[in-house]
């Protein structure tokens, strides 16, 4: 599908340079998707993926241009992972989310940046925010201990974002956060055998007793009201809303699933027969044709709905304005359709190829797996994005979740 929506006064350098990483990304498909099995049956992205996508420069798109990244926009990521995504739901998953990681770090204080960046600015950040974790407070930050999955990347990365609990600040506004630790004082465990998105090897990580600096802390109530501790106020990427954003870079590698297997039906219902008919072949049935419209609609509105998710953040970002609850709630919702639309346009192509969609060597099996686990993410929950914003039109709002 060409390209739609755009936030209004995006510049032309802007767009170049999205441009250009978009064909950085379209350039490496012949060598992902040539490891895309691999990727799957070993339940690790191979280091010779990770190596190109840094070399391209595609592992750099949310880290501050401060300590040389490309600091883009959410645009931008979304449109690399889908790229990413047609080739390998896996390796997509991980350009994402340690991009997405980055832009965590992007809103600490100045001197947390400095520890990850400073003198490795190449540090790459895997994270699972969900609050695993418990941070006691002691003189000069926190001694902090938990288990945390599923940590997707943390086998390519130097750092990790882990959210935590303040058990003696149980009540407080600030009880919950995230905190940055190196990756060298954290284990990890072998604990990822699922059926799709395998590759992304989203294992758990554990710390015993490690000790944070205070200057590590980030309040998470302080992060969705858009408080951020980064002092470089003037970066526009960093003034992002939190949890849409959380949300939105779960959806680029479903999109590029979802656009892959609409191709593969457009590419083999002309040299096929439909079995136990009397078509040549398929592409001369209507109920091939109604599925390739149907699968191609839905992968148009998982598209439709994310790019307006992306545009309204990158917005918000551009000109300063936190996005109310209500409109928080909106893109939220659309993360989750996006989801969902993906996610059917997968089934449909399967429906239409039947039981042969399921075969060992067919890669349809694996996009049909990596979607129907990836979109299943509980941030970007469907069901829970639907009554959060069903809530917010009746003007309810905080009873379903926190994360909005």
């Amino acid at each position: 599908m060409s390209t739609i929506t755009d936030v209004p006064r995006t510049t032309d350098a802007a767009r170049t340079l999205r441009a250009d990483l978009v064909e950085r990304a379209a350039a490496l498909r012949p060598l992902i998707a040539a490891n895309a099995d691999a990727t799957d049956r070993e339940r690790a992205v191979p280091a010779g993926n990770i190596d190109a996508l840094a070399q391209a420069g595609l592992l750099s798109l949310m880290r501050p241009a401060r300590y040389g990244g490309l600091q883009t926009d959410f645009r931008t990521l979304l449109e690399v992972s889908r790229e990413i995504g047609y080739a390998c739901g896996s390796t997509a998953w991980l350009t994402s989310l340690l991009n997405a990681n980055a832009w965590f770090v992007g809103l600490f204080p100045a001197q947390a940046q400095d520890d990850v960046w400073a003198h490795h600015p190449g540090a790459r950040v895997a994270g699972v925010v969900t609050p695993s974790g418990t941070a006691h407070v002691v003189e000069g930050g926190y001694r902090v201990s938990g288990r945390w999955a599923p940590a997707s990347g943390c086998t390519h990365a130097d750092w990790a974002v882990l959210g935590v609990t303040r058990p003696d600040a149980e009540g407080t506004a600030d009880a919950v956060g995230i905190v940055l630790a190196p990756m060298s004082e954290l284990t990890v465990e072998d604990t990822w055998f699922v059926a799709g998105m395998r590759g992304t090897a989203s294992n758990t990580l554990i710390g015993e007793d490690l000790f944070v600096p205070a200057h590590r802390f980030h309040s998470v109530p302080d992060a969705i009201e858009g408080r951020y501790a980064t002092p470089f106020t003037d970066e526009a990427l960093y003034r992002s809303p939190f949890v849409p954003t959380t949300a939105l870079v779960l959806t680029g590698p479903q999109l590029g699933l979802a656009a892959a297997a609409v191709d593969l039906l457009i590419t083999k219902a002309p040299q096929r027969r439909l079995t136990l008919t009397h078509y040549t072949v398929q592409a001369e049935a209507p109920t091939i044709q109604l599925a390739a419209a149907h699968a191609a609609s839905h992968a148009d509105s998982a598209q439709l709905h994310a790019y307006r998710a992306a545009d309204d953040i990158d917005k918000a970002a551009r000109t300063g304005e936190y996005p109310a609850y209500d409109t928080r709630a909106r893109m939220r919702m659309d993360a989750g359709r996006a989801a969902v639309h993906a996610r059917e346009a997968v089934r449909t192509v399967c429906s239409a190829q039947g039981a042969s969609s399921f075969g060992d060597a067919n890669p349809l099996q694996r996009i049909w797996r990596d979607i129907e686990t990836g979109s299943r993410h509980a941030v970007l929950s469907p069901e829970v994005a639907a009554e959060v914003y069903g809530a917010s039109l009746f003007g309810i709002r905080g009873t379903v979740s926190a994360l909005v």
